[in-house]
C-alpha cells in the first residue's frame, strides 16, 4: 500500500504542496467545505490522477458522476507519476455546491510539486544498489529473501592504524571505503522546491552506536568523507546539489549481532516541510531502508584448507617441521607464529577461531579472540588484524575457564535434521550439562555465537575432562559419500576391543610408547589387566556415548556416519579426564591429508595397531594419514596436534542469507 498523506484545504486561499512519487494524498474535503454546501465537485490537470472514495469504492475520474455527496463522509485521493517541470506546475480545484444550487459556493485551489525522494540499498543482493519494488523497510531470510546487508568493518586497511577500522570515525584509504556498503539516497524534481523543504538523514537512537555514515559530496577526495551518522550523530541535513541526482553514503557496521542486538539496523531519509517563521518543520513524507549486519560464520574441516598456523617455542622444532611437511602437502602456505609473538604460548587453537563475514559485495576473513589471553593473547592485533582481514573479540568479566579456550568451540558441516537444514553447520560447545556446578563457556562468548543465527550452537558435555575441550573426543573428516563427512568419536571401548583382539592373536606382550626415553611401557597384557584403567575408561566411555546421542539427535546423523576411534584415558573423576596415549581425533585436517597424533602404540608384525586401526577406517574415504609425533612437546602438557594448530578455510559456498534461521 502507497504511504499516505492528508492533506487540508483552503477556501480562503490556494495552497500547495508537494506530492512525492509513489505516494498518495488524502485531501480533507469536507474539513474545508463552507458552511451549507452539500456536495463537490473535483477536477485536475492533466499529470494528477483522482480518486473518490465513496461509500468504501473507489472511483477513479473523471467519472459519469459529477457532483459528489459531503453527508457520506467521502475521500478524495491523488497520485502523480510524472515528475515536475517547475514547482505548482500540476494542480486540483475542488467546487463546493449547496442544495440545489448551480453556480459553487466556494472554492479550494491546491498547487501541487512532484518530486522523487528515495533511499535505496542493495535489497535485492545482487551486490549493487538498485531501485526495487522489493518492501525496503523489512528484512526477510531465505532463498526468496530481500533486505540489504552491512559488515561489520573489523579490519585494519592503514596498516598505521592504532585499531580496527570500526573504531574510529574516519575514511584512511579507499579499501576502507569497499568494506562498506552504499546508500543512495535520489532527488529529483525541481531544484528550487528543496529550498523551501529539509531532507534529513536519520538513525534511531537505539541503532546509532552500531553503525557509521559517511558522505564525500560529490567529491571522490578521501579528505572529503565525512562521518554524518552514527555514535551521537542521530540525524544529517542533506543538501541535493543542483547537478547531481544521487548522493552516495557508505555505511559500516561498528558492531555483531549480540544480546539486545538482533543486527537489524534502519535508516530513513524524511523530506520536512519549512511552515511560516517561528512555527516548526512538520515532516511530510519518509523513506526507510533496513539493513542486517552480517554475522560472523565459523568454517568446519570438510572446508578447504587456506593457511596453517603454528607456534614456533623452545621444544617444538620437529613439530613445526612435521605440520610444515604436512601443509606442504595439502598445498596450503604454513604461518609459524615466532617466540616473540607467542611467548612460549603453543597452543594457537585455544587462542583464536578463523571464520569470515560476507556481504553480496564483500568477503573477509574475522579472527575471533578467546577471552583466554595467555602468552599469545597479542598475537591476533598484531599480526592477523590487518587489509581485508577482521577481528572481534570477547571478555568475560566473570572470570575464565579451560571451557573458555576454543579448542572448546568447533563446527559442524552442513547438515539437515528432520527436513530442517542447517546449512552452514552447527556450532559444537562444550559444557559441565549434564553435572551442575561445573565449568562452563564464558556468557558472553555463547551469547555471542548464538546471535549470530545462521549455525545454531549445540551444547555437550565436556567439562568430564581435564582441560575439557570438545576437540578430545571428537573431529569431522570429508567423505565422498553419505552425508559428505563422518564425526570421529574417541572409542574407549572400540580400543579395549582392539586390545582384546590383539591378546588373542598372541601379542599380549606388545608394549606401548616404544622409542620414547623415561616413559613407562606397560604391555597389552598390563592395560587388559589394569582394573582401575578399565573403570575410568568405562566412565569416560559413558560420557562420550552421552554426546554420541546429543549428536545423532542435534546434527541428525546415523551410526554409519560415525566412526569410533580407538582411545584410552586416564585421570579420576574429581580432576577430570586425559588421553593416556596421543589424542588421534585430536587432528589437523587439510582436505585429503590428516596430521594425526603420533600413538606409539604396541607394535604387531611391525605396525603400530592403533596406526593401523586407523588407517583402515580412514583410508577408504579416500583420506591420507599422517602421524605426527607430538608426544613431549604436546601429549604430556594436556593437548595434541589440533590443540597446536589453526586452520583458516575456504568460505562457504553457500549465502548465509539463503539461511533459514
Amino acid at each position: 500500500m502507497a504511504q499516505q498523506r492528508r492533506v487540508q484545504l483552503s477556501t480562503q486561499r490556494p495552497s500547495s504542496t508537494v506530492c512525492v512519487l509513489g505516494t498518495e494524498l488524502s485531501l480533507d474535503v469536507c474539513g474545508s467545505a463552507p458552511k451549507g454546501a452539500v456536495s463537490f465537485h473535483v477536477q485536475g490537470t492533466p499529470g494528477v490522477k483522482l480518486y473518490v472514495v465513496h461509500e468504501g469504492q473507489s472511483v477513479k475520474l473523471p467519472s459519469s458522476v459529477s457532483r459528489w455527496p459531503l453527508g457520506t463522509g467521502p475521500e478524495v485521493l491523488l497520485a502523480m507519476d510524472t515528475l515536475s517541470k517547475d514547482v505548482g506546475d500540476e494542480k486540483v480545484r475542488i467546487s463546493y455546491f449547496r442544495e440545489a444550487g448551480g453556480v459553487p459556493v466556494g472554492r479550494a485551489m491546491l498547487y501541487l510539486t512532484c518530486v522523487e525522494v528515495s533511499l535505496d540499498a542493495d535489497v535485492n543482493r545482487s551486490g549493487a544498489v538498485s531501485r526495487t519494488l522489493l518492501d525496503k523497510a523489512t528484512w526477510t531470510w531465505g532463498p526468496e529473501g530481500h533486505g540489504a546487508i552491512l559488515l561489520v568493518n573489523c579490519d585494519r586497511d592503514d596498516p598505521g592504524a592504532e585499531s580496527p577500522d570500526n573504531q574510529d570515525a574516519a575514511i584512511r584509504s579507499y579499501n576502507d571505503l569497499k568494506d562498506m556498503s552504499q546508500m543512495v539516497l535520489r532527488t529529483r524534481g525541481p531544484r528550487t522546491i528543496f529550498t523551501g523543504h529539509r531532507l534529513l538523514l536519520h538513525v534511531g537512537f537505539s541503532d546509532a552506536d552500531k553503525v557509521g555514515v559517511f558522505y564525500g559530496g560529490n567529491s571522490v577526495a578521501l579528505e572529503e568523507y565525512k562521518h554524518v551518522l552514527g555514535g551521537s550523530k542521530l540525524a544529517y541535513t542533506v543538501k541535493p546539489s543542483r547537478h547531481h541526482e544521487e548522493s552516495v553514503f557508505y555505511v559500516e557496521g561498528l558492531a555483531f549481532p549480540d544480546v539486545g542486538f538482533s543486527g537489524l539496523v534502519a535508516f530513513h531519509v524524511t523530506l520536512l516541510e519549512s511552515p511560516e517563521k517561528g512555527l516548526l518543520e512538520t515532516p511530510i513524507f519518509t523513506d526507510t531502508v533496513v539493513f542486517r549486519v552480517a554475522p560472523w560464520i565459523m568454517t568446519p574441516n570438510t572446508l578447504a584448507p587456506l593457511e596453517v598456523f603454528v607456534c614456533s617455542v623452545d621444544d617444538n622444532e620437529d613439530f613445526v617441521g612435521a605440520v610444515g611437511a604436512l601443509a606442504e602437502k595439502a598445498k596450503c602456505p604454513l604461518t609459524v607464529c615466532p617466540l616473540p609473538e607467542n611467548r612460549q604460548d603453543r597452543w594457537i587453537q585455544d587462542e583464536v577461531e578463523f571464520g569470515y563475514v560476507q556481504a553480496p559485495h564483500k568477503t573477509f576473513p574475522v579472527v575471533f579472540d578467546s577471552p583466554r589471553d595467555r602468552g599469545l593473547k597479542d598475537f591476533p592485533v598484531r599480526s592477523i588484524l590487518g587489509p581485508d582481514f577482521g577481528y572481534v573479540a570477547r571478555q568475560a568479566p566473570e572470570g575464565t575457564s579451560s571451557l573458555d579456550s576454543f579448542g572448546n568451540l568447533e563446527v559442524s558441516p552442513p547438515v539437515t535434521v528432520q527436513g530442517k537444514e542447517y546449512p552452514l553447520g552447527r556450532i559444537l560447545i562444550g559444557s559441565s550439562f549434564p553435572r551442575f556446578g561445573g565449568r562452563r563457556m564464558a556468557k558472553a562468548v555463547k551469547d555471542f555465537l548464538v546471535a549470530q543465527q545462521v549455525q545454531a550452537p549445540v551444547e555437550l558435555f565436556s567439562d568430564w575432562l581435564q582441560v575439557g575441550h570438545v576437540d578430545e573426543f571428537l573431529s569431522f573428516v570429508p567423505a565422498p559419500d553419505r552425508k559428505g563427512f563422518r564425526l570421529l568419536l574417541a572409542s574407549p571401548s572400540a580400543c579395549y576391543q582392539l586390545l582384546k583382539e590383539k591378546q588373542e592373536e598372541g601379542f599380549g606382550e606388545a608394549a606401548m610408547f616404544q622409542g620414547l626415553e623415561k616413559v613407562p611401557k606397560p604391555t597389552i597384557n598390563e592395560i587388559l589387566a589394569n582394573e582401575g584403567l578399565r573403570k575410568f575408561n568405562n566412565y569416560a566411555q559413558s560420557c562420550i556415548s552421552w554426546n554420541r546421542d546429543i549428536l545423532k539427535r542435534s546434527l541428525g546423523l546415523a551410526e554409519p556416519d560415525i566412526l569410533d576411534i580407538p582411545q584410552l584415558f586416564q585421570g579420576d573423576v574429581a580432576s577430570g579426564a586425559e588421553a593416556f596415549f596421543p589424542d588421534m581425533v585430536n587432528m589437523l585436517v587439510l582436505g585429503r591429508h590428516l596430521g594425526i597424533p603420533k600413538p606409539f602404540g604396541p607394535v604387531v608384525g611391525g605396525q603400530c595397531c592403533l596406526e593401523q586401526r586407523v588407517r583402515e577406517l580412514l583410508e577408504p574415504l579416500g583420506l591420507s594419514c599422517t602421524f605426527i609425533d607430538d608426544f613431549f612437546s604436546y601429549h604430556l602438557l594436556s593437548g595434541d596436534v589440533h590443540c597446536g594448530t589453526n586452520v583458516r578455510r575456504k568460505p562457504f559456498a553457500f549465502k548465509w542469507w539463503h539461511v533459514v534461521p
